[in-house]
């Protein structure tokens, strides 16, 4: 298949008053046109991250350090401010974490919808009328382009982002945790939202701590821990068996519907990303580690069709 987003030994660090936080390290993923990847792991593993580094959006005091970022062939980080604004929205589109901080509170949601379509060059009396057309699209009447962000519950906010982020078609949508502190209702209706836009030939890269809601909806999962990229494959594989002692710690810790499953808990604490463990950044929490993990790295070695960065499956340096 072909990649429409390819990273390659992306590094992203936050330099603080406290020390340089490793936050995404050396990571290389692609994902290809018309397909669904998540992103999974615990919180401060870098997820958020490695999202905020392809909309090359990374806050201060962070910034992307090596690496590429490749979308259609062409290196997002070697772009200037200007040419990034072109592709911002048109694109590739993005939900953020946190509509209500994301969202202007002082101007109404119409007026936001209407702008974002004319800095990309709709005209104005075009942009109001796609923005009605949208906004129904997700379920809301089209006076709600009246309201003020505060008027709108949390999921009526979270639709009207994923209106702003695919308004203009965009060939990627990034979805940073798009459902965090919304009703199972609500969650469902908008990952119903997000796969609709799937299936109209758009590609997608879900940010999720809920492993679970992952597998429900994606075509391949990427495991994330402490900034590393430990395992990516096909849902199927991963979910059957996966190989990272990582993957099936954090599968082991999903409840079951009917709570016949025994809940595990991963034991200790992710690292200090100032100062990582040296070797396998997973070793001092794995019930599996063996002597070479303290000190050797793992690479990412490709076992079938998935690829794992673990000692168990050759992944030496």
């Amino acid at each position: 298949m072909d990649a429409l987003l390819r990273i390659r030994g992306l590094s992203t660090y936050y330099y603080t008053m406290l020390g340089v936080v490793r936050a995404v390290e050396d990571f290389s993923f692609d994902l290809n046109k018309n397909e669904w990847v998540s992103l999974v792991g615990e919180s401060g593993s870098g997820k958020s991250t490695v999202a905020y580094s392809v909309m090359n959006i990374v806050p201060p005091p962070g910034r992307i350090v090596k690496g590429e970022v490749l979308f259609d062939g062409v290196d997002l980080t070697k772009l200037n401010e200007d040419e990034m604004r072109k592709i911002r929205g048109k694109e590739i589109g993005m939900i953020f974490q946190d509509p209500m901080t994301s969202l202007d509170p002082l101007r109404k949601v119409g007026d936001q919808m209407v702008e974002a379509l004319v800095e990309h060059g709709i005209p104005k009396d075009e942009a109001k009328a796609r923005a009605e057309e949208y906004l129904e699209k997700i379920g809301l009447p089209k006076d709600r382009l009246n309201y003020y962000p505060h008027e709108l519950s949390g999921g009526q906010r979270q639709r009207v982002m994923i209106a702003i982020a695919t308004m203009l078609n965009p060939k990627l949508l990034i979805a940073d945790e798009p459902t965090t502190s919304l009703d199972v209702i609500v969650q469902e209706s908008i990952m119903e939202l997000l796969s609709s836009l799937k299936r109209m030939g758009g590609s997608i890269l879900l940010v999720t701590h809920d492993i679970s809601l992952a597998v429900d909806f994606s075509d391949r999962i990427a495991v994330m821990y402490a900034g590393k990229l430990l395992e990516y494959g096909r849902v199927k594989g991963i979910l059957g068996n996966p190989l990272h002692p990582y993957t099936k710690m954090l599968l082991s810790s999903v409840p079951d519907l009917w709570g016949e499953k025994r809940i595990k808990y991963i034991p200790g604490f992710p690292p200090d990303l100032r100062n990582p463990p040296p070797g396998c950044r997973f070793a001092p929490r794995c019930p599996y580690r063996m002597e070479v993990c303290g000190r050797v790295e793992p690479r990412l070695v490709r076992v079938d069709d998935r690829l794992v960065a673990c000692h168990m499956y050759g992944g030496g340096a």
